[in-house]
């Protein structure tokens, strides 16, 4: 393929002829391919018949080698039948041996070592000669064995001359084989040397060369030269490479025209849209910080101005029949208009708006100018409400309003007013983007109004828990010291002095139990858990009880499994302090035991070694209102409260499931509440 000129009209793509052409065109692949089998199959047949001559080499050479075994070995004959005479018997011994290795290695060359590379040339004048030493062996056995009784005198010298006749001819052959195997590795070379050339000629005819045309042209199109084009070459990969080349650029050359001004285009989208996503962002981080619904309506009117470019923003909330839109905050209000409009009735504004069939609000644009109702110089303002409104906010100026209504979930909680002085008109991208914003405002004050209902209900809790604290404790102290009075007045009238003492005794016990309660309701709830740990806060409670009560207290707590929730924290604080409180009132007790266990489920112990009761039996004295308070705030965090009592003291046992359950909100104590 090659560079067209400038300005002239591109190749056409040639079409194949034929779907068989198409099928079977060489290709690039295909060329490269047949090249390299070409010269694969030439290397791998020349190195091919290198290995076979290497090993003939070899063969021979271990043949040689064998041979010369065989001659050092017939001189070792030699010599020992000289000077130990064959036995009438026949050969034995280190003579037998002898011949035997004579015979192996005879074998040898007569049949070759499939083990390794040993074997003798087969050209007839190796052969003869290997067979020639074959029967001077057997001559020359013969001899040995022909003379039985006395020392022999062997004629070694003409087996030894057939044995170095043999090694001359097989030299003889192996210096051939030499030759060939050199000019096999000459050949080899000079194959691997042009194969390189072809390769590199090959390469750069099909492959170099198109690649660099179509470099060349690839740069003139990156410098701005549109009007490049390849020439398709061969019918190949490159071809159609080529040949996409070309209709890329032909289209790059039409669309340039207009690229740069879709370019902007597209820019001042994004722009647009970074923006919308960062207002988005900014809002949404804001309104989930916000502490109060008078900060969120604030903040939110300031920000919301910004984005929207408009001259004022006013934020209403509206009741649940949406009747009544009062005002929550604004952002560049006239103070009179914000004064005048604190609450505005539906329909006498254009402030304010309905759902209608259950149909949620849209924004809407409305042009106050055009929507005003006509009115003279000197019209009474009080004659007609909604054309006083709109004539005051003419007054201040503005031309158009923007309502945005605050929807969750198919209810209205209030609307987003926008006043700008002059004509406004919203992309769709803007119109979602303020819905978004007013969307996120109106989660955020469901959220609000949702926290502070939790913080009512938990205030409402801890209080019914106060109240029954006290009338379970207190009160019934003060009703007992009541009847006391009346009776000391009774004693005091019948002048019973020791109904008097009496009664004096039992006010001062009294006095003195309700005196404790106090303190222990006071401790009671001012229970914490900040440190998170069950441990510690268990610890403090113990030791407030032995200061208070005289008793002493152990804790044993394995607190190694799941931590524990800061609100079931609170509750179980709660129920280990109504089980000491039994115990310093009614055990009679010397000493208390707590015992924590955390694995595989919570399991808290309060054991004691008091007197004891009948937790079945009997009215339902202070004891029983006790376990009725524990078994309450048991179910609340989903436990269960076992009481077994007996002679030896009472073991209250708070088992909490594997996964006691949270609450939200958390509940707090009287104190926190307060």
């Amino acid at each position: 393929m090659a560079l067209t000129p400038a300005g002239t009209a591109p190749a056409q793509p040639r079409q194949d002829a034929t779907p068989w052409s198409r099928t079977y065109r060489l290709t690039l692949a295909r060329k490269l391919a047949a090249v390299g089998c070409v010269f694969l199959a030439v290397a791998l047949a020349t190195v091919g018949l290198s290995m076979w001559v290497t090993w003939q080499l070899e063969g021979g050479a271990a043949a040689i080698n064998e041979a010369g075994r065989m001659r050092m070995r017939a001189y070792q004959l030699a010599l020992q039948v000289r000077e130990q005479p064959v036995l009438a018997g026949g050969v034995t011994g280190p003579l037998q041996a002898r011949l035997t290795e004579l015979d192996d290695s005879l074998a040898l060359l007569t049949s070759g070592d499939p083990q390794r590379p040993l074997s003798v040339p087969g050209s007839a004048p190796v052969q003869a000669r290997l067979q020639a030493v074959q029967q001077g062996w057997q001559v020359l056995r013969a001899e040995v064995q022909a003379h039985p009784g006395a020392p022999v005198r062997l004629s070694i010298e003409p087996f030894v001359q057939q044995v170095d006749q043999l090694v001359s001819e097989i030299e003889q052959r192996l210096e051939a084989r030499t030759v060939a195997l050199h000019t096999f590795q000459m050949v080899m070379m000079v194959l691997a040397v042009l194969s390189a050339l072809a390769i590199l000629y090959a390469s750069h005819v099909m492959v170099l060369d198109p690649v660099a045309r179509l470099r060349n042209a690839l740069r003139r199109v990156e410098e701005g030269d549109f009007q490049a084009r390849v020439r398709p070459g061969a019918d190949d990969e490159l071809g159609e490479l080529a040949e996409g080349f070309n209709r890329m650029t032909e289209r790059l050359q039409a669309q340039y025209s207009d690229l740069e001004a879709k370019v902007r285009e597209k820019t001042l989208g994004l722009e647009h849209e970074q923006a919308r996503l960062r207002a988005l962002y900014e809002v949404s981080t804001f309104v989930a910080s916000a502490d109060n619904l008078s900060e969120l309506g604030q903040g939110f009117a300031r920000q919301m101005r910004s984005i929207a470019r408009a001259d004022a923003v006013a934020v209403r909330w509206s009741d649940e029949a949406n009747d009544r839109y009062m005002l929550l905050a604004s952002d560049s209000l006239p103070h009179i208009l914000a004064r005048e409009e604190q609450c505005v009735l539906t329909g006498d504004c254009f402030c304010g708006d309905r759902l209608r069939d259950g149909v949620p609000a849209r924004m809407r644009v409305i042009p106050i100018a055009q929507a005003s109702p006509a009115a003279g110089e000197g019209a009474d303002p009080h004659l007609h409400p909604q054309r006083q409104l709109q004539r005051r906010c003419e007054v201040e100026g503005y031309t158009t309003l923007v309502t945005l209504p605050l929807l969750l979930q198919q209810r209205l909680l209030g609307e987003v007013e926008l006043f700008y002085r002059g004509d406004i008109a919203f992309s769709d991208g803007e119109r979602n983007l303020f819905e978004a914003l007013a969307s996120h405002l109106a989660g955020a004050m469901e959220s609000l109004r949702m926290a502070a209902l939790a913080r009512q209900s938990a205030v409402a809790s801890e209080r019914k828990l106060l109240a029954q604290e006290l009338h379970d404790s207190i009160a019934q102290s003060l009703a007992f010291l009541k009847i006391q009075m009346g009776l000391l007045r009774s004693a005091q009238a019948q002048g019973d002095q020791a109904g008097v003492q009496a009664a004096m005794a039992e006010l001062d016990t009294g006095v003195r139990e309700s005196y404790n309660d106090v303190r222990e309701l006071l401790l009671h709830f001012r229970v914490r858990t900040e440190s998170g740990r069950l441990d510690l806060a268990l610890r403090e409670t113990l030791s407030k009880f032995e200061l208070q009560s005289g008793l002493s207290g152990h804790l044993s707590c394995k607190d190694d499994g799941v931590p524990m929730p800061a609100d079931v924290q609170i509750q179980v604080l709660h129920i280990v302090q109504e089980a000491l409180s039994n115990v310093r009132k009614h055990a009679r007790a010397r000493q208390v035991w707590v015992d924590v266990q955390a694995h595989p489920a919570w399991v808290i112990r309060v054991r004691d070694d008091g007197q004891g009761f009948a937790p079945e039996a009997g009215p339902a004295d202070a004891t029983h209102v006790g376990l009725s308070i524990m078994r309450e705030r048991a179910e609340r965090i989903g436990a269960t409260v076992a009481v077994n009592s007996g002679p030896q003291g009472t073991e209250v046992c708070l088992s909490l499931p594997a996964n006691p359950p949270t609450h939200n909100p958390p509940t707090h104590s009287a104190s926190d509440t307060d």
